[in-house]
C-alpha cells in the first residue's frame, strides 16, 4: 500500500510554504518582481498562456515542479503514450494520443499497429464524409442528405456537439446538424420536428450498440423514419453506427458497411477524434479534421517533449492542485470569450470530472486529499452579468481560466475588440481589485466603499489564440486532457475508468417495470418506493 500523498515530503513542504504565501496579494507580487509576466508566459500549440496572475512565487513553482517528479508524472507520462496499461482497473491502455499520430508514425500495442487501424477508419470516414457532402449519398428516395442528426451520450454526444458548435463557421452551410442524448422523449421530439425524413442521416454513436439511452433515442428515430418511408430496407440509407457490435449494427438494419469502428483504448470523453467524431466530419469535411488532429498532436508533442518548467498542461495541473488542495478551492471557472466556444465548458465537465472525480487510489485505498473541482462556466460577456459577481466579491475562491481570440471569425464593427477588451478587463479586475483608498480618491462616498470595494488576488489564466480554426481547437482540448493527466498522477487515480456511472443506470434498468406498472422489488427503499407510487397516481396509474 502507497504512502499517504499528504505524508510525502514534497507536500509536506507545500503545506509550510502554503502557510507563509497564503496571504500574499498579486498586487504585492507583481510590484515586487517586473520580469514576473515574462517568466510565468508560456506557448504551446499556438496557445499563448499568461499564468503570471497566479497566487505563487518562484519557491511555489519549483516546489510544485519537486511535487510532480516525487509523484513520477513524467514518468507515468510515458507509459501512456507507449500504450501501457495506464488504465488499471479496465487492465487497458488510454491511447486517445494514438488518435491523432500522424499516417508515418507506428505505435505496435498488444502486438497490432494502432496507427494503423486509426487511419483505416479515418479513410473510411472521409470517403464518407465527402460522399455525403458532395450529395452522391442519397436517401431511399433518390433525394441527397440536408440534416444530420447524431445519437449518442456522454462522450459521443458531448464533443461532437461541442466541436460542431466550436466549428460552426468552417461547417458546410447547407447542412444542418443535430445532436440527441438525453433519454427525455422530449430531446428527441424537438431535435427531428422541423426535418424532412427523406433528407436525413442519423448517426448511431454506441460502442457496445446496447448504451441504454442512446439505442432508446436510436428506435426512436428509426419509428420515426419508417413511419415516413414505410419500408425496412430505407433503414440502410438513413443510419449508420458508430460501434463495434456488428450484429446489433446488422439487426437494427444498418448496412455493416457503413458501421465505423473504434477501440477500448479510447475513453467516451477522449474520443471526438475518433470515428465518433463522424458528424463532425461530415460538417467541416475531411481536411478541416485533419486540421483538427494536427492540433491535438501539437499539444501531445509538447506534453511529450517540453521540459517541466516550460511545460503548459503540467504546470496548469498543478496549479489545479495547488489552489483545490491548498487554497480549498472546490469550483474552477472556464470563461471562453468566444460564443462559438458555449459549449466548451460542458465538455470540460466531463473531461475533469469524469476522469478525476475519484475517492480511491491505484490501488484501491482511500485518497487523503481532495480531487477534481467541479468545473463550470458560460461565455463571456453573458456571465459577467451574472455569477461574476460572485467571483469578484464573493467568499469563495474560484480559480479561472479566461480564453480568447485575437482576431474574430465573424467580423462586425468593433464587436470583437469590445469583447477582448472585456476579458482583459475581467482578468486585471480579479488579480488586482479595487481598494478602498482607491475609491475614496475618486469620490465615492464612505457609506459605498465597502461595498464596492474589491479585493481582487483572484488568480486567472489567459490562454490567447490567433483565431477559432480547427487547430486551435484541437489544441485546446489536448491541453485540458493532458491537464487531467497530471492531476491524476499527482493524486494516484485513474483517470480513464467510470465507474461511478454504472450504479444509477443498473438501477434505473430496475425501477422502469414498476414505473410501467410492475411490481416492486423487494430490496428498494421506502423512499423511493413512496416516489415510485406518486408518479404512478400522478399519471392516473396507482
Amino acid at each position: 500500500m502507497a504512502d499517504p500523498l499528504s505524508d510525502s515530503p514534497a507536500w509536506q513542504a507545500l503545506r509550510r510554504h502554503h502557510a507563509s504565501v497564503r496571504e500574499l496579494h498579486l498586487r504585492d507580487l507583481f510590484a515586487a518582481d517586473e520580469g514576473r509576466v515574462g517568466r510565468l508566459g508560456f506557448e504551446a500549440g499556438g496557445i499563448h498562456a499568461d499564468l503570471s496572475k497566479h497566487r505563487l512565487t518562484e519557491e511555489t513553482l519549483a516546489l510544485l515542479l519537486t511535487l510532480a517528479a516525487e509523484r513520477r508524472v513524467e514518468e507515468r507520462r510515458d507509459a501512456m503514450f507507449r500504450g501501457e496499461h495506464v488504465n488499471t482497473t479496465e487492465d487497458r491502455p488510454a491511447l486517445h494520443v494514438a488518435l491523432r499520430l500522424p499516417r508515418e508514425r507506428s505505435l505496435v500495442v498488444d502486438g497490432r499497429d494502432v496507427v494503423r487501424d486509426v487511419h483505416e477508419v479515418l479513410d473510411r470516414m472521409a470517403a464518407f464524409s465527402e460522399r455525403v457532402r458532395s450529395g452522391e449519398w442519397r436517401g431511399h428516395t433518390g433525394r441527397r442528405v440536408r440534416a444530420v442528426v447524431n445519437v449518442g451520450i456522454g462522450g459521443s454526444d458531448l464533443g461532437p456537439a461541442m466541436a460542431y458548435e466550436a466549428l460552426r463557421a468552417f461547417s458546410d452551410r447547407e447542412l444542418e446538424l443535430r445532436f440527441v442524448s438525453n433519454v427525455d422523449g422530449s430531446d428527441v421530439r424537438e431535435s427531428v420536428r422541423d426535418l424532412d425524413p427523406e433528407e436525413t442521416l442519423a448517426i448511431v454513436s454506441s460502442k457496445t450498440f446496447t448504451t441504454i439511452e442512446t439505442m432508446t433515442n436510436a428506435a426512436s428515430i428509426r419509428t420515426w423514419l419508417l413511419d415516413a418511408l414505410g419500408d425496412e430496407s430505407a433503414i440502410a440509407k438513413h443510419v449508420v453506427a458508430v460501434s463495434t457490435n456488428l450484429d446489433a449494427v446488422s439487426e437494427f438494419g444498418i448496412d455493416t458497411d457503413n458501421a465505423f469502428g473504434f477501440w477500448d483504448w479510447v475513453g467516451g470523453r477522449y474520443s471526438m477524434d475518433s470515428a465518433i467524431g463522424l458528424s463532425t466530419m461530415i460538417a467541416i469535411g475531411p481536411a478541416s479534421f485533419g486540421e483538427l488532429l494536427a492540433g491535438f498532436h501539437a499539444l501531445d508533442r509538447h506534453f511529450a517533449e517540453t521540459p517541466p518548467e516550460r511545460n503548459l498542461p503540467l504546470l496548469m495541473g498543478l496549479l489545479g492542485v495547488w489552489y483545490r488542495d491548498f487554497f480549498g478551492a472546490q469550483t474552477h471557472a472556464v470563461l471562453p470569450y468566444d460564443q462559438y466556444l458555449a459549449r466548451f465548458p460542458a465538455y470540460l465537465q466531463q473531461l475533469v470530472m469524469e476522469s478525476n472525480g475519484k475517492r480511491v487510489r491505484l490501488d484501491g485505498t482511500p485518497v487523503d486529499v481532495e480531487t477534481a473541482p467541479v468545473v463550470w462556466g458560460e461565455p463571456g460577456t453573458n456571465g459577467q452579468h451574472s455569477f461574476h459577481q460572485l467571483l469578484h466579491q464573493g467568499t469563495t475562491l474560484v480559480p479561472c481560466d479566461l480564453i480568447a481570440f485575437a482576431s474574430p471569425l465573424e467580423p462586425l464593427g468593433e464587436h470583437h475588440e469590445l469583447l477582448l477588451a472585456n476579458a482583459l478587463a475581467q482578468a486585471q479586475a480579479l488579480a488586482f481589485g479595487r481598494t478602498a483608498d482607491e475609491l475614496r480618491a475618486a469620490g465615492v462616498p464612505e457609506r459605498l466603499v465597502p461595498h464596492k470595494e474589491m479585493p481582487g488576488n483572484r488568480p486567472t489564466s489567459f490562454l490567447l489564440l490567433e483565431r477559432l480554426t480547427p487547430f486551435a481547437l484541437g489544441s485546446l482540448v489536448a491541453l485540458y486532457e493532458h491537464v487531467v493527466f497530471t492531476q491524476g498522477a499527482i493524486w494516484d487515480v485513474d483517470s480513464f475508468d467510470q465507474w461511478g456511472v454504472e450504479l444509477g443506470k443498473e438501477l434505473a434498468v430496475q425501477l422502469a417495470p414498476l414505473l410501467a406498472g410492475g411490481t416492486r422489488p423487494d430490496s428498494l427503499d421506502a423512499s423511493t418506493a413512496a416516489l415510485a407510487e406518486l408518479i404512478r397516481r400522478l399519471r392516473g396509474g396507482g
